[in-house]
């Protein structure tokens, strides 16, 4: 079982891939670049990151912890001086850069450039200040709009009063055409007012039925056929006033 073996075994045993991690971090410190194969490079990116991060602290015990970890007290001296000076300051992390070279032949291994990043960071631009004018163009649209409303809310204020005007003219000629006169010897019931929505209805049915124009069609199958009838009685009687006017 593999306890405490964390990573790639990289073809070798633990000590052997312990050591060859270890020179592949002193050689990149020592040229900065280096070529290697793509898994190797990925395994030893943690540890440069660790030692520029002890590096950036500079007290006795990171110093001492980068020793062992290198196990050259001269490169570990040129490595803390370089950060000092400012080499990884406005770097948070990712200082190394992997670039790909394609298969080696033979093994068909994919081969990588591995390189310490030292170039500065760039900082993001700030965006230009082009929405303050945007937004002094679109202030008079607002007032305008704060102007139409008024407008709006009193033209459908007349039309709720116009619509329930209508309704009482409707109910009225609606007890009318029903011919509900009161009991004799009894006071008229009290009804009850209709909600807002059956008025508007009532309002526009009746509105329809007595108008002058007379209502805007039959309202069922037996009002057309009372319509059919009156229209063949009518048809009928024109007829037979053509035949007696007829010397």
């Amino acid at each position: 079982m593999r306890h405490n073996y964390k990573g790639r075994k990289l073809g070798t045993d633990f000590s052997h891939t312990k050591a060859m991690k270890k020179s592949l971090v002193n050689a990149l410190f020592l040229n900065d670049r280096i070529k290697t194969v793509e898994s190797r490079a990925k395994e030893i990116r943690p540890n440069v990151d660790k030692i520029i991060t002890w590096a950036k602290k500079g007290d006795l015990h990171s110093r001492r912890l980068a020793i062992a970890a290198l196990g050259d007290k001269e490169l570990v001296r040129e490595i803390f001086e370089k950060v000092e000076q400012g080499m990884f300051a406005d770097r948070q992390g990712g200082y190394t850069r992997i670039m790909k070279l394609g298969n080696r032949k033979g093994d068909n291994a994919p081969m990588v450039i591995m390189e310490l990043v030292t170039e500065p960071v760039k900082k993001k631009e700030e965006p230009k200040p082009a929405a303050k004018k945007a937004t002094k163009k679109a202030a008079p649209k607002k007032v305008e709009a704060a102007e139409e409303a008024p407008k709006e809310e009193a033209a459908e204020a007349k039309a709720e009063e116009a619509a329930v005007e209508g309704a009482e003219k409707a109910e009225e000629a609606g007890f009318m055409m029903r011919g509900r006169p009161p009991r004799p010897g009894k006071p008229p019931r009290s009804r009850r007012p209709m909600p807002r929505r059956k008025r508007l209805l009532s309002s526009l049915f009746f509105s329809d039925c007595f108008s002058e124009r007379g209502p805007a069609g039959p309202r069922s199958a037996f009002q057309r056929m009372k319509m059919r009838q009156r229209d063949r009685v009518n048809v009928s009687s024109m007829r037979c006033r053509a035949a007696v006017s007829v010397p």
